[in-house]
């Protein structure tokens, strides 16, 4: 092989995968409730390619009943999408309270069964209502 192969050949590569770029996956945004979302301006759901994007979920009143509101409210969004929880790779909770959180996390986990995302918690001075005092927001890949 001479001296100018190697280059060429990798230069002739490198052209054929620009030629060959994918275009950006289409986003598709799905609305809970339209007229209030664009309102404030955001998706309940967003997917883009093979994965969904849920926009938090809030609930309100003492910890353990509003976590199990938040959870049930999570599980019909990802149902409309044809996924579980078991779909769920990260979680991003915020709290008012954490200690309150943890100690409800008995309300949590049969939700996720044997398949535990990728997790952060957060206490958080307030959410976006003052009675609000958990929000959970979700990120699920679509099976292949």
């Amino acid at each position: 092989m001479n001296n100018l192969a190697l280059p060429v050949a990798l230069g002739a590569l490198l052209l054929a995968g620009c030629a060959a770029t994918p275009k950006p996956a289409a986003r598709i945004c799905s609305h809970a409730d339209e007229a209030i979302e664009k309102d404030i301006g955001y998706c309940s759901a967003l997917r883009v390619g093979n994965t969904v994007y849920l926009s938090g979920v809030t609930g309100k009143g003492r910890m353990p009943e509003a976590v199990q509101w938040v959870y049930e409210r999570l599980k019909v969004a990802l149902a409309a999408h044809g996924l579980t929880f078991k779909d769920v790779v990260k979680e991003n909770v915020y709290a008012v309270d954490l200690d309150a959180f943890i100690a409800a996390r008995s309300v949590r986990r049969p939700y996720y069964g044997d398949a535990i995302p990728a997790a952060t918690w957060v206490q958080v001075q307030r959410l976006y209502l003052k009675e609000f005092v958990v929000e959970v927001e979700l990120v699920a890949e679509i099976p292949q």
